[in-house]
């Protein structure tokens, strides 16, 4: 544990070296997806309510085989139905609780998110592991590490900007780059071993 933000990045980007085209399509069909019910007339906001938990979980799923190269498939996206009850109940509470926070302040607000945030990772690894009993052993893994988490957020900050440049079409880059660091994140807590890999940049990559 305990490993460098800037480790773990590097972690992130060699894995996803050679791998680029499976993290970016399913990214972008997941979003594809949620985009399209969460528009849906009348019954968007219900939509949203009923299916981010389930898709979370499954984006989840992804995201952690990937990272651990683990055999990745974008249908894994679609898994967290499989365990729809967790899901729905996990992305239930973990609203509510953050939607209050943030009525009285926005600080706290993000407190309790960044608390609840491995939450997803967790219901992946423990099938057998309640949706509270998930969010009550996030924040206890978090105990300690929210500052390091939100310094880590803010380390891609300046990439963002940059995505503001291409209208955009950077964030097909910067989001599953995103995602897979925080994988590594969460791993690290875990005390999951993985070796430091070449140093190369983001730019690299992309070319």
């Amino acid at each position: 544990m305990n490993t460098e933000n800037s480790v773990l990045r590097q972690q992130a980007l060699d894995t996803l070296r050679g791998n680029w085209g499976l993290a970016i399509g399913t990214f972008l069909l997941y979003f594809v997806i949620t985009g399209i019910y969460q528009n849906i007339p009348y019954i968007g906001g219900l939509a949203s309510i009923v299916l981010s938990g389930p898709f979370q979980l499954g984006l989840t799923k992804f995201t952690l085989a990937f990272s651990r190269k683990n055999e990745p498939r974008a249908e894994q996206i679609f898994e967290g139905f499989n365990d729809f009850s967790r899901a729905l109940n996990a992305s239930l509470i973990m609203t509510i609780y953050i939607v209050l926070w943030l009525l009285l302040l926005i600080i706290p607000g993000i407190i309790v998110a960044l608390s609840y945030s491995m939450t997803f990772f967790i219901l992946t690894d423990d099938e057998n592991i309640s949706a509270s009993d998930a969010l009550k052993k996030s924040k206890e893994m978090m105990d300690g590490n929210k500052m390091k988490l939100f310094l880590l957020g803010l380390s891609f900050f300046g990439w963002a900007l940059l995505c503001i440049l291409t209208l955009g079409i950077g964030l097909l880059w910067l989001i599953p780059y995103m995602q897979i660091t925080v994988a590594k994140f969460y791993q690290d807590l875990k005390g999951e071993e993985e070796t430091r890999g070449s140093n190369s940049s983001l730019l690299d990559d992309m070319i």
